[in-house]
C-alpha cells in the first residue's frame, strides 16, 4: 500500500447515524449526492441545472446534506454569494443496526431501500441493453459460493477496502477515467 493510500485509509470515517439515513432518504439529495461524485464539485446554479431544479431548492438540500456531513463546500473556490460544494470525501456509510433504530427511523430506511432497489433495478435493465456496445466499460460478475456469515463479513469488508484502493474525486482521476456505478450484495440462495 502506498503512503498516499493509507494516508486515504486513515482519514476514511464511518457514518452509521439515523442524522444521516434521514438526509439520504430524500430521492433529490441522492441525485445531488451522485451529481457530485460524478461530475465533481458544483454551485447550486450548476446543480439546478444539471438536475433540472430551481436553485432555492437545490440550497436548501444542499443545507441539508451539509448538517449531515455528506456535503462540505470549498470555502478557496466560493465567492461572494456563490458557494461552491463536493461530497466529502473518506465517507464510510454504513446503517445503524435496525434494534437501535425508531420506528420512523426504520420507515426512513425502508424508503431508502425501496428507492436504491429502483435505480438498481434501472441499472440492471441498462446493464443488459448496453453491454454488448460498451467497448468493454460494462463488466460484471455473477457466482454462487457457500460461505459462513464470518466469512460474508470478511468478503463485505475486503470488498470496501477494493473500493476505498480505487476511489477518487473527479477532480483527481485521470483524464480517461468515467464514473463507473459499482453494486455488490449478497443473499443466501436457500
Amino acid at each position: 500500500m502506498t503512503d498516499e493510500r493509507r494516508t486515504e485509509a486513515a482519514r476514511r470515517r464511518t457514518v452509521d447515524s439515523p442524522e444521516v439515513l434521514k438526509a439520504l432518504s430524500h430521492p433529490l439529495r441522492l441525485r445531488i449526492l451522485r451529481h457530485l461524485g460524478a461530475a465533481g464539485p458544483a454551485t447550486s446554479t450548476t446543480l439546478a441545472a444539471a438536475l433540472g431544479e430551481n436553485t432555492g431548492t437545490l440550497s436548501y438540500h444542499l443545507r441539508m446534506l451539509e448538517r449531515s456531513g455528506l456535503v462540505e463546500d470549498i470555502p478557496e473556490r466560493s465567492t461572494g454569494r456563490e458557494r461552491w460544494w463536493r461530497g466529502v470525501r473518506g465517507l464510510d456509510i454504513r446503517r445503524p443496526p435496525q434494534d437501535e433504530l425508531t420506528e420512523a427511523e426504520r420507515a426512513m430506511s425502508a424508503e431508502l431501500d425501496r428507492m436504491r432497489m429502483e435505480e438498481d433495478v434501472e441499472l440492471a435493465r441498462q446493464f443488459t441493453a448496453g453491454q454488448a456496445g460498451s467497448d468493454g466499460w460494462m463488466r460484471g460478475s455473477r457466482s454462487l459460493v457457500h460461505l459462513t456469515k464470518g466469512e460474508l463479513d470478511a468478503f463485505h469488508d475486503d470488498y470496501l477496502a477494493l473500493l476505498a484502493r480505487y476511489a477518487r474525486d473527479p477532480e483527481d482521476a485521470p483524464g480517461d477515467a468515467r464514473p463507473v456505478l459499482l453494486r455488490w450484495f449478497g443473499l443466501p440462495a436457500d
